[in-house]
């Protein structure tokens, strides 16, 4: 039972506001994910989507590729309408291998919206909330039976982003809905991170470790301010560098066994935060804190 380190490419090319980062490279990402000692990367919106082209770059960079996004739209999509739509970004995922695919729903949010502040995330009626699970069920049995894994990735500005909302959606669908355990977007919505990966250690498939700046989070909820604007300021940042303690979450994950990903996800201006820089000391915090709680590390 081993845990494999990998950083997702918003460390330097931002797929929300993609002016951050825009003029890099895909091969230089690629190279200093590598550089800065990580095993897989997750998809960016530079990444090709076809294996002929994909595989060897990830070859050449000697990565894997851990995992990939994926935009769902169940509050107008019928289940054949959503597999259908998924259909390419799963078969990508398992043509090169990678076990989980991440998952979240757009349906009116706002987290790409600067204008938009995070107090008017969206919210589910009761009949959307029957709709919405019993559709995520049936799309996740899909997956499963295309041999990946769903994880549900809860975000602020989505329909899943507090700890209610996260508690809502696994009490009511199957196993075969997965959670992407994201430290710093529960963290900012208020929940804490070991007591969700306690209550429910056999849905959590993946991992993203993003640290939070608290005084930025204070700054945001008191302004009002949108997501991409907190993201600006700083919110986010690498592991160790933040606010949050990782030992204790780490320690939980060693206790009940987790065998997958832990992925290095900061959200920041790649101006101000030097790629390299950055993706290293993620890097070498995390390694550091796996070793301290004696998870088994697959270098």
């Amino acid at each position: 039972m081993s845990v494999r380190l990998g950083i997702n490419p918003l460390t330097w090319t931002n797929d929300d506001m993609p002016e951050l980062g825009g003029d890099t490279p895909l091969e230089h990402c690629l190279a200093e994910a590598r550089q800065a000692g990580f095993a897989g990367v997750e998809l960016g919106y530079k990444f090709p989507r076809d294996v002929q082209t994909l595989a060897p770059l990830l070859q050449t960079a000697s990565l894997a590729l851990a995992s990939g996004w994926y935009s769902s739209h169940l509050l107008e999509r019928s289940v054949e309408e959503e597999i259908a739509a998924l259909t390419p970004h799963l078969g990508l995922l398992k043509a090169l291998g990678a076990k989980t695919l991440v998952f979240c729903d757009m349906g009116r949010h706002v987290y790409r919206t600067r204008q938009t502040p995070l107090s008017h995330s969206p919210l589910l009626s009761e009949t959307e909330w029957r709709h919405f699970t019993q559709r995520l069920d049936q799309v996740a049995a899909y997956c499963q039976a295309q041999g990946v894994q769903l994880a549900y990735h809860h975000h602020l500005g989505t329909l899943i982003e507090t700890p209610a909302e996260i508690e809502r959606l696994l009490s009511e669908t199957s196993s075969a809905v997965g959670l992407l355990l994201d430290t710093g977007h529960l963290s900012a919505a208020g929940g804490d991170p070991v007591a969700l990966y306690q209550a429910h250690a056999a849905r959590i498939h993946h991992v993203h470790c993003k640290d939070v700046r608290h005084a930025v989070l204070a700054d945001a909820r008191n302004r009002d301010l949108s997501f991409l604007d907190a993201v600006l300021n700083g919110l986010f940042t690498v592991p160790g560098d933040g606010n949050l303690a990782f030992a204790p979450l780490l320690a939980a994950l060693k206790k009940h066994g987790y065998a997958g990903w832990l992925v290095v996800e900061a959200e920041q201006d790649p101006a101000i935060a030097h790629p390299l820089t950055y993706a290293r000391l993620g890097h070498d915090n995390l390694r550091r804190l796996c070793i301290e709680a004696q998870l088994d590390l697959a270098e």
